[in-house]
């Protein structure tokens, strides 16, 4: 059932230039910002400092809408964040307010629902978004939600595995993929029925992967797993319904966090979280390709694909401080760093507010 709807918003438009001295009214850029395209917006979750960032990569700018204005307490946590493919809505989890929010274009705040430790979203189809739990949670419900995004009515599924964390799903809608972050169980949902069918990894497997994320191929016949203990990105052919078949192992450095395929599918793409890295996975070899480290890129969190392959954005937490900026966030500050996908390298780094968690660009799987 829906929430209450909300009528009020307070926001604050930041002009964030961390690479060059740019007029932010003009939308001038230099340097590498200038070979950024126009892409639409990217959200960012800003998890400690209870804000999203609406960043206009073209113009590098950021506005900031703050849910603490809202009325969402002084530590709402928002974490993770989902787009409509035409950017009409979208939508951020609140660990720290139990609450799955809506919000149109203009980033005006248009709906809610309550949902206890609500952590990662995956749109489904159409009409529908997935909501699993955060890891932050203890003792969470073995359910994962479904929302009507139209109306934002919610049914919770039971998934019968603790702390169902990672969430994707396929891109023609059918099914939903959810995982355990305390044991090596695998589930793959199907919405429409709230069928549930486990594939439990045991021969070898002694020890907990810790589950973090999942994506799903383009083709729909491939899923990844990032494992965060255990440092190894998981594939699976998903093929063969019910059942889910690992075909592959790789070690990958130290905690893997959210994997994105490129739209061909010919790369998987993730941050290690602990090693200020991104790794590049080949699709067709399984094998490691590239490792991108660089300015900006400090306790990476999640990364997106822009939907031409040509970008990919990353948001970062820098908790340390190991990224010293040049904007008003200053050396706490949270970072979006735009990275040219063909060649591999860091494009520009755009400052935000503190802890860059989700992240979410319109069009983008």
């Amino acid at each position: 059932m829906s929430g209450s709807r909300l009528v009020a918003s307070r926001r604050a438009v930041l002009c964030l230039l961390p690479l060059a001295v740019t007029a932010c009214a003009s939308g001038g850029r230099g340097g590498e910002a200038a070979r950024v395209a126009p892409y639409e917006l990217v959200y960012v979750a800003n998890e400690a400092s209870g804000t999203v960032s609406v960043v206009d990569v073209a113009r590098r700018s950021v506005q900031v809408v703050d849910l603490t204005e809202l009325g969402y307490g002084d530590n709402p946590r928002p974490h993770h964040v989902a787009v409509e493919p035409d950017g009409s809505h979208w939508y951020v989890t609140l660990i720290g307010r139990d609450r799955v929010l809506k919000f149109d274009r203009r980033n005006e705040p248009v709906d809610s629902v309550t949902f206890q430790v609500p952590g990662m979203l995956a749109l489904v189809g159409n009409d529908h978004m997935a909501v699993g739990r955060s890891m932050s949670a203890v003792n969470a419900p073995q359910r994962v939600g479904l929302i009507e995004r139209g109306s934002m009515a919610l049914e919770e599924i039971d998934v019968f595995v603790p702390m169902p964390h990672a969430l994707a799903a396929d891109p023609a809608g059918r099914w939903v993929f959810t995982g355990s972050m305390h044991e090596n169980t695998l589930v793959r949902l199907d919405p429409s029925s709230g069928r549930a069918d486990l594939t439990r990894l045991t021969e070898g497997h002694d020890d907990a992967h810790a589950l973090m994320q999942y994506a799903v191929s383009p083709d729909g016949q491939t899923l990844v797993a990032t494992a965060e203990r255990t440092g190894k990105l998981l594939v699976f052919d998903i093929t063969e319904a019910p059942a889910m078949r690992l075909t592959h192992e790789i070690d990958v450095g130290p905690q893997p966090w959210h994997p994105a395929f490129t739209p061909d599918g010919g790369e998987v793409w993730f941050a290690n979280l602990a090693a200020d890295q991104v790794t590049v996975v080949e699709a067709s070899s399984w094998m490691v390709a590239e490792v991108i480290r660089g300015q900006g890129i400090a306790e990476p969190h999640g990364i997106v694909v822009s939907p031409d392959g040509s970008r990919a954005f990353l948001s970062n937490r820098n908790t340390s401080g190991d990224y010293s900026g040049q904007g008003r966030f200053g050396p706490s500050a949270g970072t979006l760093v735009v990275i040219d996908v063909p060649a591999r390298r860091v494009l520009d780094v755009i400052e935000v507010p503190h802890y860059g968690a989700g992240v979410a660009v319109a069009g983008a799987r």
